[in-house]
């Protein structure tokens, strides 16, 4: 509070701060009465002041001398005349630059500036060159301090770091303005000039604008023709694995699937010729079962031989099947007249007639039965025939040579490799029927 506050009173003031008794003061001397009162002389008044001297009167008022006017206004002597004569032009009108314009190819340096002698201050005195007034700059040898000197601290200085560079700093990005300017793309007269792309303005490190990130998201959305090019791509990929492992399967899996079902048929028939007693009729014989075993020593096949020529149950499984079906029934080797004639795959399931091709005239072909082994010996070849030709398998076969009825073998396969566009054929002769009580023929043992 001040001391114009209704609140503030003089005698209400703060006293002084009390101090503290010492406590280490000696004692105060004791109490003494004060000396008894005397009154004080009596009051005498001052002199009385001197009277002044009476009021003089001034002098009388005299009035001043009339104010004079000033003289009338008077213009100027020169008034506003016009010019003496109208704007001319310049004489000289403009005039082309006399030098044609050379280009940059033909610019030819100037001569280099001849040394001037410097100028002297004084007759026949020439300045000398430029010496410092001082010599090379020296450490300055610190001053050795005595041990039992007190030195002052000395503040080292920081190395100053160098102002940024404006080039260095990432220029700003554009105003709203800029950015609504370059949203309207190509109105009035800009019309024809193409739109900053958005990666030129990512590489100047300023941010996209939203029509620059939306063209820049349509950039790197991937177009229809990408994505069904990519697909296509996608589905040939597939379809070729699958086509190398249908080719895996045909060519090699389906010889180890019939090389099982070949071994387990022959077994099978070996097992019955050891339990059954007797001649079996053909007639006897169910389609799809095993009843003889063929061997081909020079291209080293042994196969079973199987009714019928079907291909899930007979030819898939590795087997050869005999013609005994239909309008395609051939006689049986036991038959003393007729033609023995069978089937097989050339390539896959087996592929027990791939190589008949390489079979000469003579080479032996032995059928082994139930009862004995009948030796054929190959005669001719048909390198290639129509599927529809089934005289190939007649009792007497046309194109094979033979003109009597007679013993004969016919085999059939496919041609060419690795296809059942046509046929190729291989005939034989038999020329030895041997019981199997006596052994093996010499064609199997030699």
């Amino acid at each position: 509070m001040t001391t114009g506050s209704p609140w503030f009173r003089a005698t209400n003031g703060p006293g002084p701060e009390p101090i503290a008794a010492d406590p280490y003061a000696p004692p105060a001397e004791p109490y003494a009465p004060a000396e008894p009162y005397a009154p004080a002389e009596p009051y005498v008044p001052a002199e009385p002041y001197p009277a002044a001297e009476p009021y003089a009167a001034a002098s009388p008022y005299a009035p001043a001398e009339p104010y004079a006017g000033a003289d009338p206004y008077t213009p100027p002597a020169d008034a506003y005349a016009p010019p003496a004569a109208p704007y001319t032009p310049p004489a000289e009108s403009y005039a082309p630059p006399a030098d044609p314009y050379v280009p940059a190819d033909s610019y030819a340096p100037a001569e280099p500036y001849a040394y001037e002698e410097p100028a002297s201050h004084g007759p026949g005195a020439q300045e000398g060159p430029y010496e410092p007034s001082y010599g090379p700059h020296e450490a300055e040898e610190p001053r050795r301090v005595r041990p039992d000197e007190t030195m002052p601290l000395q503040a080292l200085e920081e190395p100053s770091e160098p102002a940024p560079d404006a080039a260095s700093e990432p220029a700003a990005g554009p105003g709203r303005a800029e950015r609504r300017r370059a949203a309207k793309g190509g109105r009035g007269r800009n019309r024809g000039s193409a739109p900053a792309s958005p990666t030129s303005s990512a590489a100047e490190g300023r941010p996209l604008s939203r029509v620059e990130a939306r063209r820049a998201a349509r950039a790197a959305k991937e177009s229809v023709g990408v994505v069904a090019s990519r697909v296509v791509g996608e589905l040939f990929i597939t379809f070729g694995v699958v086509m190398l492992l249908f080719v895996t399967y045909q060519l090699w899996w389906t010889n180890v699937l019939a090389g099982q079902e070949t071994d387990k048929a022959k077994a099978q028939i070996e097992d019955t010729w050891a339990h059954e007693g007797g001649d079996n009729k053909p007639e006897a014989f169910e389609p799809g079962k095993g009843f003889a075993i063929m061997y081909i020593p020079k291209l080293d096949v042994v196969v079973p031989i199987a009714e019928g020529i079907s291909k899930p149950e007979v030819l898939d499984k590795g087997m050869v099947g005999h013609y005994g079906e239909g309008k395609l029934k051939t006689a049986m080797p036991a038959d003393k007249q007729g033609n023995f004639a069978v089937a097989g795959h050339r390539n896959t399931h087996g592929e027990p007639f791939r190589y008949i091709n390489q079979l000469r005239p003579g080479d032996p072909i032995v059928v082994e039965t139930k009862s004995a082994y009948y030796t054929y010996e190959m005669a001719g070849i048909l390198p290639q025939t129509s599927p529809s030709n089934v005289s190939v398998i007649d009792p007497v076969p046309k194109q094979s040579g033979f003109k009597t009825p007679g013993r004969y073998i016919t085999l059939t396969t496919c041609t060419p490799e690795f296809t059942s566009t046509y046929r190729m054929i291989v005939w034989g002769k038999l020329v030895d029927e041997r019981p199997r009580s006596k052994g093996k023929p010499q064609a199997l043992v030699g």
